[in-house]
């Protein structure tokens, strides 16, 4: 089975592509507040996910860390309203202490390819 790997970088790949599964790096966004980076990181899933020949109705699973889970409603609220209602995917949140102070959710994205 090939291996696409989309955006590569020195570090990690924005995407990699493994047989009709998609896995995406974790998504951070813009923004000072949860909603603004939840916004920009979920946009940023949504490109990841159609350059790899996918979208948000094959995610599988996804898993969100928090930096402070006080936040948790405020990026629900986000998510709720960014899905695709008729499937939403398994998901776990936890909080963690991301990359830098700055971040507050990151979200790591597994789906199947159309």
């Amino acid at each position: 089975m090939s291996i696409k790997r989309i955006e590569p970088g020195a570090r990690m790949s924005g995407a990699v592509v493994h047989g009709n599964v998609v896995y995406l790096a974790g998504q951070v966004g813009d923004g000072k507040t949860v909603t603004e980076q939840s916004r920009s990181a979920l946009a940023e899933v949504e490109r990841l996910l159609v350059a790899a020949g996918s979208n948000k109705a094959k995610i599988l699973q996804t898993i969100i860390y928090l930096s402070d889970m006080s936040t948790f409603g405020e990026m629900n609220a986000v998510w709720e309203s960014w899905i695709d209602p008729k499937n939403p995917p398994a998901r776990a949140t936890s909080q963690a202490a991301l990359a830098t102070p700055d971040y507050k959710v990151e979200f790591v994205v597994t789906a199947a390819l159309d």
